[in-house]
């Protein structure tokens, strides 16, 4: 599957190569935001708000729904555009394939080959995307750093000079087949879909028998403006009732959505998760292949929450398609 990319060569700018973690990314934002006018530098900053914090969705941009903050990258130039995927490759993982900022471009080169595919490229493209600054970026003070678009969330908040909150966070991809665009294939979400499959696979009879849900399910429960709606009591097989081996599919499962971000940002999260592990949940409905629709699975500890659904695609008839959300009981929002 190939089509015409806007993918940009990323060097990091010389003022902000020796910073590192948040000191990077502070600059970077700054960065960013010289090489904006004054029109555009009001649509990317603004004051911290939770109404703004909640305004992500899995559906692109279009008519009136939903209705995203920020600057869309379709807007900007071309050392723009540089500028502001410089400052996002620094804020999650990189130089790791279809994960991190590599899944990020990986999303955005699926949803050019969707928009072709279908011939709707004005809703489905890699301009379609949306970068907010809620609140001013410093290592101080209370900000958020928000992007999204079709298929994809990235919510990180900052207070104190540390990430205090890494989700709500939201992937998905159409289509999950490979998608190569300027010799660079991707494929973003199939370690994800093959690391629940691994878990389930694993289990045995009487595991499975614990694990099995009841329900279906169409979607993710807690997607977009389902906030703080947890459900109260825990499903599924308990992860500290597994064998060892088990146990290290489940952390390697979260650890694909952690790991996502900048190393430095994400260990206090996975080393939450994994002392929590003992105390998680994994429950799924469907044919346990992750690749049927209406599969479903979900990873509930005390603080993480990951759910992954298997969606029948509306556009490419005889495929299905993922829908995934991370979030955290504790910090979605960074607490807010």
């Amino acid at each position: 599957m190939t089509r015409s990319s806007h993918r940009i060569p990323l060097t990091v700018q010389t003022d902000c190569a020796s910073a590192k973690g948040l000191d990077r990314v502070v600059c970077l934002a700054e960065a960013f935001k010289s090489t904006l006018s004054t029109d555009q530098l009001a649509t990317l900053q603004l004051s911290y708000s939770k109404t703004d914090a909640v305004k992500w969705s899995n559906f692109p941009e279009f008519a009136d729904r939903p209705r995203r903050v920020g600057i869309r990258l379709g807007t900007l130039n071309a050392v723009q555009l540089k500028a502001a995927k410089t400052l996002l490759a620094a804020a999650m993982a990189q130089n790791v394939p279809n994960e991190g900022f590599d899944e990020l471009e990986g999303n955005l080169a699926a949803d050019v080959y969707l928009g072709n595919l279908i011939g709707k490229t004005s809703t489905f493209n890699s301009g379609n995307y949306y970068l907010a600054f809620l609140g001013t970026p410093s290592t101080t003070g209370l900000w958020e750093l928000q992007f999204g678009g079709h298929h994809f969330a990235v919510a990180n908040t900052y207070k104190g000079g540390k990430a205090i909150g890494l989700t709500p966070s939201f992937r998905g991809v159409e289509p999950i087949a490979p998608v190569t665009m300027n010799g660079q294939t991707y494929q973003p979400e199939e370690q994800e879909r093959k690391a629940f499959a691994d878990i389930l696979g694993s289990l045995n009879n009487n595991q499975q028998a614990f694990a099995k849900l009841s329900a279906t399910f169409r979607d993710v429960l807690l997607g977009p403006g389902v906030d703080g709606q947890f459900p109260t009591t825990k499903q599924g097989v308990k992860v500290g009732d597994l064998s060892a081996s088990q146990k290290k599919l489940v952390l390697n499962a979260i650890g694909l959505y952690v790991n996502d971000l900048d190393p430095v940002m994400a260990a206090p999260a996975l080393a939450s998760y994994s002392t929590d592990l003992e105390n998680t949940y994994v429950a799924f409905s469907g044919s346990g292949t992750m690749s049927q629709p209406g599969d479903y699975v979900r990873i509930d500890g005390p603080r993480v929450w990951i759910e992954y659904s298997g969606q029948p695609s509306r556009d490419i008839p005889g495929t299905v398609h993922p829908h995934s959300v991370w979030r955290d009981r504790r910090t979605d929002y960074g607490g807010n």
